[in-house]
């Protein structure tokens, strides 16, 4: 099963390659792209998406990992002072987000950099294969079960499509040189036909993995202690000592606290605080 870890190390090497194939011809930033991808996921939650749901239901001002990946960085990191990064660096960790319509769309906006561009759908790479992986693993899908036109596109197999991927992407996007100085611009693209693939893939994958009953079942389960953590923590602050700002209130403190844990800790903590996980 992949992990938050596992996923970023993915994520650097997918964007490595990508940046590597198209550093001598658009001259990139290397180490700009690493922070994007060593930062673009700190904040993300336990239990994934649907763990980001339930937090985003109880706190004022709502919740996306996206977001808190960036408070980490700015305000949380070194005992409240922040790292010191670029602004590049932010504007990629904060606007890697995809939304379910398309890889393609702008979700949370275009980084302006093409490094961060880079970042974006090597994140888009690294998750879909590997969901696919560890969907078949689970037993939620087989390999014959996989929509065939997408797979003759991509590849029948994990590797094959990683492959297709990326050496599609460094293909059409040959010529982002031209979109350097045009804000919001989709330089770092793929082509049309491997687009429709991935789409149709990752569509799939909503409708027989993300979407099915058994995944809703274990989503909710995720949601239960989510809830029950944050609302814990929030009634006791002193559980989450060091986690936030110290002039932050309760229910910031408690939502630092929640979205820094993986899934097994989440578990071991409600154990530990002896709660029920209930809706």
């Amino acid at each position: 099963m992949v992990t938050r870890m596992t996923h970023t190390i993915e994520v650097q090497q997918v964007a490595r390659t990508i940046e590597r194939a198209l550093a001598r011809a658009l001259d990139l930033n290397e180490d700009l792209a690493e922070e994007i991808a060593l930062g673009h996921d700190l904040g993300h939650m336990p239990f994934g998406h649907a763990g980001e749901e339930a937090l985003a239901e109880l706190l004022p001002e709502g919740f996306r990992h996206n977001e808190q990946s960036l408070r980490i960085v700015e305000l949380l990191e070194r005992d409240g002072r922040g790292l010191n990064l670029t602004a590049e660096t932010r504007a990629g960790i904060l606007k890697h987000s995809k939304v379910r319509a398309s890889v393609a769309a702008d979700g949370w906006g275009v980084a302006s950099t093409l490094e961060g561009q880079i970042v974006k759908i090597a994140d888009s790479i690294a998750y879909l294969n590997h969901d696919v992986q560890d969907a078949i693993r689970a037993g939620l899908i087989s390999e014959h079960d996989l929509p065939v036109e997408p797979c003759c596109v991509l590849g029948a197999d994990h590797s094959r499509r990683i492959d297709t991927l990326v050496t599609d992407c460094v293909r059409h996007s040959a010529a982002a040189a031209a979109a350097r100085g045009e804000p919001g611009a989709h330089a770092i693209r793929f082509g049309d036909t491997v687009l429709a693939a991935v789409d149709a893939l990752r569509e799939f994958m909503f409708q027989r993995v993300y979407l099915a009953a058994a995944t809703l079942a274990e989503a909710r389960r995720g949601q239960r202690i989510v809830r029950a953590l944050w609302r814990y923590c929030e009634a006791h602050p002193q559980e989450t000592a060091g986690w936030s700002l110290p002039d932050d209130p309760p229910w910031r403190r408690a939502a630092d606290y929640t979205s820094g844990m993986t899934d097994l800790f989440a578990r071991r903590r409600v154990a530990e605080f002896g709660l029920e996980a209930r809706d």
